[in-house]
Protein backbone atom coordinates (compact mmCIF):
# COMPACT_ATOMS: atom_id res chain seq x y z
CA UNK A 1 0.00 0.00 0.00
CA UNK A 2 1.40 3.32 -1.17
CA UNK A 3 0.51 6.92 -0.47
CA UNK A 4 2.02 10.25 -0.58
CA UNK A 5 1.16 13.77 0.76
CA UNK A 6 2.75 16.61 -1.75
CA UNK A 7 2.80 20.20 -0.22
CA UNK A 8 3.11 23.39 -2.47
CA UNK A 9 2.77 25.81 0.48
CA UNK A 10 5.92 28.24 0.52
CA UNK A 11 9.01 26.63 2.12
CA UNK A 12 6.98 23.60 1.12
CA UNK A 13 9.99 21.45 3.05
CA UNK A 14 9.12 22.30 6.10
CA UNK A 15 6.76 19.35 5.78
CA UNK A 16 9.43 17.48 7.07
CA UNK A 17 9.53 19.04 10.42
CA UNK A 18 5.95 18.86 11.09
CA UNK A 19 6.06 14.84 10.13
CA UNK A 20 9.35 14.97 12.07
CA UNK A 21 10.93 12.59 9.14
CA UNK A 22 14.54 13.80 7.49
CA UNK A 23 14.07 14.13 3.59
CA UNK A 24 17.52 12.80 3.04
CA UNK A 25 17.33 9.61 4.71
CA UNK A 26 14.90 6.53 4.10
CA UNK A 27 13.49 5.09 7.49
CA UNK A 28 11.30 1.91 8.81
CA UNK A 29 8.84 1.07 11.32
CA UNK A 30 7.96 -1.77 12.72
CA UNK A 31 4.21 -2.01 13.14
CA UNK A 32 1.83 -5.37 14.57
CA UNK A 33 0.84 -5.84 10.14
CA UNK A 34 4.58 -5.14 8.74
CA UNK A 35 6.55 -2.68 7.93
CA UNK A 36 6.24 1.12 6.95
CA UNK A 37 8.85 2.88 4.81
CA UNK A 38 9.02 6.66 4.77
CA UNK A 39 11.09 8.23 2.27
CA UNK A 40 10.83 11.81 0.12
CA UNK A 41 10.68 11.46 -3.50
CA UNK A 42 10.94 14.99 -4.11
CA UNK A 43 11.84 17.96 -1.47
CA UNK A 44 12.80 21.54 -2.06
CA UNK A 45 11.35 24.43 -0.92
CA UNK A 46 8.31 24.79 -3.69
CA UNK A 47 7.67 21.00 -3.39
CA UNK A 48 7.69 18.78 -1.28
CA UNK A 49 6.37 14.80 -1.61
CA UNK A 50 7.01 12.18 0.85
CA UNK A 51 5.75 8.81 0.95
CA UNK A 52 4.66 5.69 2.93
CA UNK A 53 4.91 2.59 2.30
CA UNK A 54 3.52 0.02 3.74
CA UNK A 55 4.56 -3.23 3.54
CA UNK A 56 1.99 -5.38 5.17
CA UNK A 57 3.29 -9.38 6.10
CA UNK A 58 0.14 -11.82 5.24
CA UNK A 59 1.36 -14.46 7.67
CA UNK A 60 1.91 -12.51 10.62
CA UNK A 61 -1.89 -11.22 9.83
CA UNK A 62 -3.07 -15.14 10.14
CA UNK A 63 -0.87 -15.71 12.94
CA UNK A 64 -2.47 -12.54 14.81
CA UNK A 65 -5.48 -13.27 16.75
CA UNK A 66 -6.15 -9.49 16.44
CA UNK A 67 -6.46 -10.27 12.47
CA UNK A 68 -7.90 -13.29 12.24
CA UNK A 69 -11.32 -14.00 11.30
CA UNK A 70 -13.79 -16.54 11.68
CA UNK A 71 -12.80 -20.17 10.21
CA UNK A 72 -9.06 -19.83 11.58
CA UNK A 73 -6.72 -22.35 10.43
CA UNK A 74 -8.43 -23.03 6.81
CA UNK A 75 -5.43 -22.01 4.39
CA UNK A 76 -7.56 -19.32 2.48
CA UNK A 77 -6.47 -17.07 5.21
CA UNK A 78 -3.15 -17.11 3.83
CA UNK A 79 -4.76 -16.35 0.05
CA UNK A 80 -6.19 -12.95 0.53
CA UNK A 81 -5.73 -9.23 -1.00
CA UNK A 82 -5.32 -7.67 2.51
CA UNK A 83 -2.01 -6.89 2.14
CA UNK A 84 -2.58 -5.13 -1.07
CA UNK A 85 -5.91 -3.46 -0.71
CA UNK A 86 -6.05 -0.16 0.85
CA UNK A 87 -7.49 -0.42 4.18
CA UNK A 88 -7.52 0.82 7.71
CA UNK A 89 -4.08 -0.68 7.97
CA UNK A 90 -3.26 1.93 6.09
CA UNK A 91 -4.96 4.48 8.46
CA UNK A 92 -2.76 2.97 11.27
CA UNK A 93 -0.01 2.91 9.86
CA UNK A 94 -0.46 7.01 9.08
CA UNK A 95 -1.63 7.25 12.90
CA UNK A 96 1.65 5.85 13.86
CA UNK A 97 4.63 7.09 11.35
CA UNK A 98 3.00 10.56 12.02
CA UNK A 99 1.37 10.52 15.35
CA UNK A 100 2.30 14.32 16.57
CA UNK A 101 1.85 15.63 12.99
CA UNK A 102 -1.91 14.45 12.46
CA UNK A 103 -2.06 15.39 16.55
CA UNK A 104 -1.55 18.72 14.77
CA UNK A 105 1.48 19.34 16.97
CA UNK A 106 4.72 20.40 16.85
CA UNK A 107 7.07 21.63 19.07
CA UNK A 108 9.69 23.60 16.83
CA UNK A 109 7.09 24.94 14.16
CA UNK A 110 3.48 25.54 16.02
CA UNK A 111 2.75 28.17 13.88
CA UNK A 112 2.83 25.64 10.83
CA UNK A 113 1.24 23.00 12.46
CA UNK A 114 -2.10 25.59 13.54
CA UNK A 115 -1.94 26.25 9.74
CA UNK A 116 -3.89 25.09 7.14
CA UNK A 117 -1.72 24.09 3.78
CA UNK A 118 -1.99 22.99 0.81
CA UNK A 119 -1.52 19.19 0.37
CA UNK A 120 -2.14 17.05 -2.41
CA UNK A 121 -2.93 13.02 -1.24
CA UNK A 122 -2.59 10.41 -3.55
CA UNK A 123 -3.18 6.35 -2.48
CA UNK A 124 -1.82 4.25 -5.37
CA UNK A 125 -4.35 2.23 -7.27
CA UNK A 126 -4.35 -0.17 -10.06
CA UNK A 127 -5.67 -0.23 -13.67
CA UNK A 128 -8.73 -2.16 -14.15
CA UNK A 129 -8.68 -3.11 -17.90
CA UNK A 130 -12.22 -2.69 -18.11
CA UNK A 131 -12.12 0.65 -16.54
CA UNK A 132 -14.26 2.97 -14.63
CA UNK A 133 -17.24 1.10 -15.72
CA UNK A 134 -16.19 -2.39 -14.59
CA UNK A 135 -15.22 -1.44 -11.35
CA UNK A 136 -18.48 0.21 -10.33
CA UNK A 137 -20.41 -3.19 -11.96
CA UNK A 138 -18.16 -5.36 -10.01
CA UNK A 139 -18.30 -3.65 -6.75
CA UNK A 140 -21.84 -0.99 -6.94
CA UNK A 141 -24.66 -2.40 -4.90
Amino acid sequence: MLITLTSTAPSASDLSHLLRKHPAKAQSFDLAVGTAHVVYPEATDDRCTVALLLEVDPIALVRDRRFRSAGAGSITHYVNDRPYASSSMLAVALGQVFRTAMGGRSDTFPELAASALPLTVTVAALPARGGADLVRDLFAP
